[in-house]
């Protein structure tokens, strides 16, 4: 028996429906997914787990109330010149790892921690003018986005989000919610950003308001940003003179200038392990926007890279607040829950 054929005219039928369904799914398995936005592709695979100082509890599997994804601050000093680290430098990431432990006990008692290696710029980087250094900090967001999209497709499964990053780290943070921050898979989980030791001007807001800074001690969705000097600090690398940025103050997170004693200094946590409890107060500058902190002599906290003047108290700025710090990422954490993962 012969079979019988469709009709020419319903065949082409079945065809375009079976195109558009095909359409459709194509569609949808991409809008699944964070689309990336640096200027550079990064050629690093960050399904491999040799990329990760920290990847969950077991190469992925997350055992508390939320994440954290952490990058790290400069630690590559280079090779006598700008470049950026390679991320197959035993030795560097080796100090890349200590670089992250010393900040990771802020967040890990929350969150199940994840740490990309990426391919940083080097210190000398930050001797260069904006436009010269540009293309090696595009490198080094390129494998943040980069990993930061992998977990997100990979890892985070909905989950509570906290984002921190501690100097060139914070930088990145910023970068990645200019990009992201708007998108609604990121903003559904974002309990806050930690972006310690870096600027966030009124011009950066502006072109992209989706950036919000902290108002307070519990506000979720939101931006926590500050860098410390001297009182009478007029200029720093991290806010140059003539640039303000928005800060908020760790101590009694106000974004104005009233002072914080202080008595309100829950512990400070040196590089060799020393613990001091209220070591110093400090105050948002109403001209620079930076964190002047009051109660401590220059001579004892000095600026460490050659790149840094004395009085510019960067390297300590989540050691000076530590126990300040630790505090306030469970108190967000805890008004995120309480709304459900709602977004202020």
């Amino acid at each position: 028996m012969r079979k019988r054929s469709l009709p020419l005219n319903c065949l082409h039928i079945v065809r375009l429906v079976a195109f558009l369904l095909a359409a459709v799914l194509l569609i949808s398995s991409c809008s699944n997914k964070i689309a990336p936005k640096a200027k550079n592709a990064s050629k690093l695979d960050y399904s491999k787990q040799s990329l990760w100082a920290y990847l969950g509890d077991n190469g992925g599997t997350e055992s508390k109330a939320a994440d954290c994804f952490l990058i790290c601050p400069t630690v590559y000093i280079g090779r006598g010149r700008a470049d950026n680290m390679s991320v197959n430098d035993p030795g560097v990431k080796r100090s890349f790892t200590a670089a992250l432990n010393a900040q990771k006990g802020i967040y890990s008692d929350c969150c199940t921690m994840y740490a990309p290696f990426y391919s940083q710029a080097s210190i000398e980087v930050y001797s260069l003018k904006d436009s010269e250094a540009g293309q090696f900090f595009d490198i080094a967001y390129a494998d943040i986005e980069n990993a930061f999209l992998y977990y997100m497709q990979n890892y985070n499964h909905g989950r509570p989000l906290i984002l921190a990053g501690f100097s060139q780290g914070a930088d990145m943070c910023i970068r990645l919610l200019k990009d992201h921050g708007d998108d609604p898979k990121v903003r559904k989980v974002l309990v806050a950003c930690y972006a310690i030791g870096w600027r966030l001007t009124d011009e950066d807001v502006s072109k992209y308001p989706h950036l919000k800074t902290c108002q307070g001690e519990s506000d979720t969705g939101v931006i926590i940003v500050y860098d410390c000097e001297a009182e009478d600090v007029k200029t720093s690398l991290i806010v140059p003179e003539g640039t303000k940025t928005r800060s908020v103050n760790p101590l009694n997170w106000k974004t104005d200038s009233t002072p914080a004693d202080k008595s309100l200094n829950k512990g400070s946590i040196m590089e060799d392990g020393s613990e001091t409890a209220n070591l110093t107060g400090c105050y948002i500058d109403p001209v620079r926007g930076t964190l002047k902190v009051t109660d401590v002599a220059r001579g004892d906290y000095p600026p460490g890279p050659s790149c840094f003047a004395e009085g510019e108290y960067h390297i300590y700025d989540f050691r000076f607040f530590y126990r300040n710090l630790k505090e306030n990422v469970a108190v967000r954490l805890k008004a995120f829950e309480g709304q459900e993962g709602s977004i202020v």
